[in-house]
């Protein structure tokens, strides 16, 4: 399922989780890091496994939760929350892993939801200059299937001034979708922080697709409906890659390996382009 739209949620504002699916993000992450201040990480901890273990909490979207970085606190967030593997555990489709820096990071956290019985997917957030540098080496974790680029804390580690344009981040931004794309994981794109322009989301959620991400993380949930649609193809594209697949489907039952459409012969790499972009043009269908 794609990954358009990651939303995050407070992780010790139970009523806001659990109306969270109703934003219509492909991924909502229940946020114990950031979102939740220091004195209050116990009580988020039990908020986000009542709602995880409540038998009507029931989404038909992706639900992740943040831990904190790597060690303790990641380990107090996972026995916090799972407990001795109930009905939470039941319902966490992945963790997210914030300021991931190293294979390591991502291999501690694997070992920690494996203790837990709950070997879910990781996302990592690579957010800092070491993170960036050792994105392709994370994304090879076995159990990572997702890079998410942060540039807040990117800038603010590196000591960049953040501008609308965000050349300082582009560097970083475009690296992480590489990072990615060679592991054969999701890249989701950096949260827009100003949630009252949603033109301006889209113009850079656009750009986003433009350079190859799967999806963008998003702070509030009027920004999901404009993530979504500019995630979602053209009538166009969507005709391009139905006729691609037909055109595939011919061949193969011809025993033919190549094939053309539109005058232009496909491979490997244009096959599964058509097949994200029916996969994405679905997704629209459905929300």
């Amino acid at each position: 399922m794609p990954r358009r739209s990651l939303l995050f949620t407070p992780g010790d504002r139970p009523e806001m989780m659990r109306k969270a699916p109703t934003a219509g993000a492909d991924v909502i992450a229940f946020d114990l890091e950031d979102a939740v201040a220091p004195g209050s990480k116990a009580d988020a901890r039990e908020s986000v496994r009542a709602v995880l273990s409540d038998p009507e909490f029931s989404p038909d979207c992706e639900v992740c939760i943040r831990v904190n970085p790597t060690g303790i606190a990641a380990d107090d967030d996972l026995r916090g929350v799972l407990g001795d593997g109930d009905d939470a555990a039941a319902t966490l489709d992945a963790v997210m892993l914030p300021k991931a820096e190293s294979p390591a990071d991502a291999e501690t956290l694997a070992d920690l939801l494996a203790e837990h019985d709950a070997e879910v997917p990781i996302i990592a957030l690579v957010e800092t200059a070491a993170g960036i540098l050792a994105a392709e080496d994370i994304a090879a974790v076995p159990e990572v299937d997702a890079l998410a680029f942060g540039a807040e804390d990117l800038a603010a580690d590196i000591g960049a001034t953040r501008t609308d344009e965000g050349t300082e981040v582009l560097h970083a931004r475009e690296h992480v979708v590489l990072a990615a794309s060679a592991a054969d994981v999701d890249a989701i794109d950096t949260v827009y922080t100003d949630i009252e322009d949603a033109e301006g989301l889209r113009e850079e959620t656009r750009f986003a697709v433009e350079l190859g991400y799967d999806g963008k993380m998003a702070i509030h949930p009027g920004q999901v409906g404009p993530i979504n649609e500019s995630f979602t193809p053209d009538p166009e594209r969507v005709e391009w890659a139905e006729r691609v697949l037909a055109a595939k489907a011919e061949a193969d039952a011809e025993g033919r390996g190549v094939f053309r459409v539109d005058g232009e012969m496909i491979d490997s790499p244009l096959i599964a382009q058509a097949e994200r972009v029916l996969a994405y043009a679905e997704a629209a269908d459905r929300d």
